[in-house]
């Protein structure tokens, strides 16, 4: 039996009766993987034996009438930015290349516990920082719909996994869009959980403030399940909100789009988004607005500043969780001959392990950060990003969700946007607002432009709501009906 095309919804219902074995289920992914990562380049690590010997366990376990986790004999991929015990986890860097953790992040303890089979790490931008997977040490990863594209980024790696069908779910990372633009490129569904819904512990920090850990799916169910998996408080994690997971499965189950206001972002769907794009997102609405839903425009005057807020607390963020790769406790050394002091060493090493775009705003960061300049830089940024949640909380005054296109524009060629970094990063504009303000958000497919590359509709909903993503989600799937088969 093929199982690509098979949700991870109903793979663990057929593991858990029995009608195939979790062993059976893995080796068709691995072998979808030694069959494509060829080209596609995915996958930084693929842990055959790891994997295997869970899916025997998760066999052994059900042959002895144990009770098995929801995910049980779920092939899942794990962007390498989430510690792994025993398993590399190199972040995109070369800086971390060889680096294998002793522990466990917090999700990915939750997947274990949960039953899913960790086939391998994804390849990603370099320390989550791009839009197109092509600032990654180890190669650009390929989109499947065609391979001389970007998947998008920064967690393009796993979006690819699943878009390809080489895993049914994968875990990446979304700071400033880095989940849902590269779902809406590669015609997945991405989820940004609410900032503090899932626990950042053993996530290799971009920005504090604004990484969070969500899910990679084909469908909203399934993307629902992997997120009622990972979250949920963690002590571990300050940052993490003392709540229980909200109903989002039942949400996903249970969709019904009758009543539901659907906000439309003014400033987020007009010049700058691909003709191909805005059509598809209005064909999305129309839709909706059929269906019972109750489409209204809304105004977020101060997400035009979003951009240019962002790329100060970024960096700024970025320049001081990075000092610690310092080459001195842990990862690449370099120069260390004994003649050399302890900052000629940490200088070269830091020269030799980071690539063009982590320098690069490694230095914005520092400077935005230097005496004299805080206030004017930083300190203005997080003004705005006030006024940017202030916004978000008008608008669901009149909206129960608010909508835009994912992306402005769908995949663009490998290598066009390499020398024009401001260029790349206006392919965040719909996204990072909703991680200035640690709401909820998802991207899910709406259907291919006229080249026949996915185009993506965002969803966005107030703090620990996100069941309304997932609602809505489900329920915009149903009527579009359109599946991504690369």
């Amino acid at each position: 039996m093929s199982f690509h095309y098979t949700s991870a919804v109903d793979l663990a219902d057929g593991i858990a009766t029995g009608e195939y074995s979790a062993r059976e289920v893995t080796t068709a992914f691995l072998d979808r993987i030694a069959e494509t990562d060829g080209e596609l380049n995915a996958f930084l690590l693929v842990d055959t034996a790891g994997a295997l010997a869970t899916a025997d366990a998760i066999d052994a376990a059900r042959a002895d009438g144990e009770a098995l986790g929801p995910l049980a004999g779920v092939p899942v991929a794990v962007k390498d930015v989430l510690a792994t015990r025993g398993l590399t986890t190199t972040c995109g860097s070369r800086m971390l290349e060889d680096w294998v953790p002793t522990y466990d992040a917090t999700v990915t303890a939750r997947l274990r516990e949960a039953g899913a089979v960790i086939v391998g790490k994804t390849n990603m931008d370099e320390f989550a920082m791009g839009s197109s997977t092509e600032n990654s040490a180890f190669g650009p990863t390929r989109n499947p719909w065609d391979t001389q594209r970007i998947p998008g980024g920064s967690s393009g790696g796993s979006a690819v996994a699943v878009a390809a069908r080489q895993t049914p779910l994968s875990l990446g990372t979304d700071t400033g869009g880095s989940i849902r633009q590269p779902a809406a490129m590669c015609g997945v569904v991405g989820v940004k959980p609410t900032y503090g819904g899932v626990s950042r512990y053993g996530l290799v920090a971009l920005a504090s403030s604004l990484d969070q850990v969500g899910p990679f799916a084909t469908t909203v169910t399934d993307a629902a399940l992997l997120h009622s998996v990972i979250g949920g408080h963690d002590p571990r994690d300050s940052t993490s909100i003392d709540a229980a997971v909200p109903p989002v499965l039942r949400a996903a189950r249970h969709a019904d789009i009758r009543g539901v206001r659907v906000g439309v972002v003014k400033q987020l769907t007009g010049d700058g988004f691909q003709p191909a794009v805005r059509g598809l997102f209005q064909q999305a609405l129309d839709a909706l607005a059929a269906a019972g839903a109750e489409i209204v425009e809304v105004d977020c005057p101060h997400f035009e500043y979003a951009l240019a807020a962002y790329y100060l607390i970024l960096p700024s963020e970025c320049s001081s969780n990075l000092a610690k790769f310092d080459s001195v406790r842990y990862g690449l050394r370099v120069g260390d001959d004994g003649s050399r002091s302890v900052e000629q060493v940490m200088s070269m090493t830091r020269e030799a392990g980071f690539g063009p775009e982590v320098k690069r705003r490694i230095m914005l960061g520092t400077y935005a950060l230097s005496s004299g300049y805080y206030d004017a830089y930083y300190g203005q940024a997080q003004k705005v990003r006030t006024l940017i949640a202030r916004d978000f909380a008008d608008a669901f005054h009149d909206a129960d969700v608010l909508a835009t296109p994912t992306a402005p524009t769908t995949a663009f060629p490998l290598g066009e946007k390499v020398d024009d970094p401001l260029s790349m990063y206006l392919q965040d504009i719909a996204t990072i607002p909703a991680n200035l303000a640690g709401v909820p958000a998802m991207s899910v497919p709406i259907g291919q432009d006229e080249s026949g590359l996915p185009v993506g509709l965002q969803f966005m909903a107030p703090a620990m709501k996100d069941e309304r993503l997932y609602n809505a989600g489900a329920a915009l799937e149903a009527l579009i009906g359109w599946e991504s088969r690369p």
